[in-house]
Order: structure tokens, then C-alpha cells, then sequence
């Protein structure tokens, strides 16, 4: 929750740049931290999703879980 709140943050931030007419290079490079602050939390969603979710469904035989694994890992490398 506090990654995302953080986004939230910068997120506002943005906001406020673009509001307040900010150069479009700051602007720019804000950008590229919010969006490297979702993909870093993705990465850490990704990791616990696959150390719980995913290990306890393998674990009672549910395989199907892998298909809609490799799915939404399609999806976030597009």
C-alpha cells in the first residue's frame, strides 16, 4: 500500500505540473519515474503472486493456474 500510495503521490504531481504549465522535460521525467515506480511494483506483485497463489494452486493440483500465469505474463510484456 505505501508503493502505491507513493505513485498516487506522484502521480498528483504530475498533475500539478501540467496545471502549472512545467517544462515539458520535467514533466517528461516525472513520468518516467511514476512509470518506473508501477513496474517496480508490479515486478513485486508478480513475485508474491507466484510465491503464494501460484505455488499453493500447483500445490493442489490445479495446473491451470500456469496457463493463466503465462496469460497475464503475456500481457504485462507487451
Amino acid at each position: 500500500m505505501n508503493r502505491i500510495k507513493r505513485i498516487q503521490g506522484q502521480l498528483r504531481g504530475i498533475e500539478g505540473m501540467l496545471e502549472n504549465n512545467a517544462y515539458c522535460t520535467d514533466i517528461l521525467t516525472q513520468v518516467a519515474a511514476a512509470t518506473a515506480a508501477l513496474n517496480s511494483f508490479n515486478r513485486e506483485l508478480l513475485s508474491s503472486h507466484i510465491k503464494t497463489c501460484v505455488a499453493q494452486n500447483i500445490r493442489e493440483g490445479n495446473d491451470e493456474v500456469i496457463d493463466e500465469l503465462l496469460t497475464t505474463l503475456q500481457k504485462l510484456m507487451k
